[in-house]
């Protein structure tokens, strides 16, 4: 067992360069004849923010605390695990030509996506902060727990990224219902709304969606200056490492068997 974990760990440090490369040619294809390029990153959470607080806050009336805030926190987040995941779920396929050719280990693709969802997420972390600092959140060194936060999610999403890749190879149409129930999942996580005006028969719901842990963890240290629970941690470090478990055993039953669908 412990020489298999090592064999897995030199071969994954083996191929880190490759990794690195990947990531960095996805975010230069990105932001290629972009005139703004990464700065993208900052405005697009902030435009969407800015019309989500205008359509909610002054239409509904929505009383949330800080909400301008709130509401760019979850979304960054969930954009971050939508991005990600749906980047992760095609990468095989895609890349079916070089696979043919050149041994490579195969989850090499689904990881670099999810890593350069990660470094944009981190570019829209500015526009977090400076959404804080232009609304008066008060910024408290517990602010550093978020960065805890974006780590659960990271591994959480590689989990994720896994067994959608896994699947789609044979299953196809996975693709779309995905974008489906990528929408229904936003609607369904606290990003614009709290959890507490939920009716309570219904908060079963909310419980056993795993983002809602993460964008509580990311809030409590970022808005309200709390640090993060143990009980919370725990909830996050479970979901996050059970996931990423799940997401490496699925995708190593399978991997051998993608070259017949590529």
């Amino acid at each position: 067992m412990l020489n298999t974990t090592e064999k897995h760990i030199r071969n994954f440090l083996k191929y880190r360069e490759l990794i690195k490369l990947l990531v960095l040619k996805d975010i230069k294809l990105k932001y290629k004849r972009s005139f703004l390029g990464i700065i993208w990153s900052l405005l697009n959470p902030l435009f969407t923010m800015i019309i989500l607080t205008i359509v909610f806050k002054e239409l509904f009336k929505f009383s949330v605390e800080n909400f301008a805030a709130y509401v760019i926190s979850g979304q960054v987040l969930f954009t971050f695990f939508s991005e990600s995941t749906s980047l992760a779920m095609s990468s095989i396929y895609s890349n079916g030509q070089i696979l043919k050719k050149v041994y490579i280990p195969k989850y090499i693709f689904p990881l670099s996506k999810v890593l350069f969802s990660f470094v944009n997420m981190l570019f829209s972390f500015a526009s977090i902060l400076l959404v804080c600092f232009l609304t008066d959140v008060p910024l408290k060194p517990a602010l550093f727990f978020s960065l805890l936060s974006t780590c659960y999610i990271l591994i959480f999403s590689i989990g994720f990224g896994l067994i959608l890749s896994s699947v789609v190879v044979v299953f196809r149409d996975l693709e779309h219902i995905y974008s489906v129930l990528l929408t229904a999942w936003m609607y369904l996580t606290p990003i614009i709304y709290p959890a507490e005006i939920i009716p309570e028969k219904y908060l079963f719901i909310v419980h056993s969606n795993p983002l809602y842990y993460f964008l509580n963890h990311f809030r409590e240290g970022l808005l309200y200056g709390h640090i993060p629970s143990m009980e919370l941690n725990l909830q996050c470090f479970c979901i996050s490492f059970v996931t990423l478990i799940i997401g490496l055993y699925v995708f190593y039953k399978r991997q051998d068997k993608f070259i017949l669908y590529i």
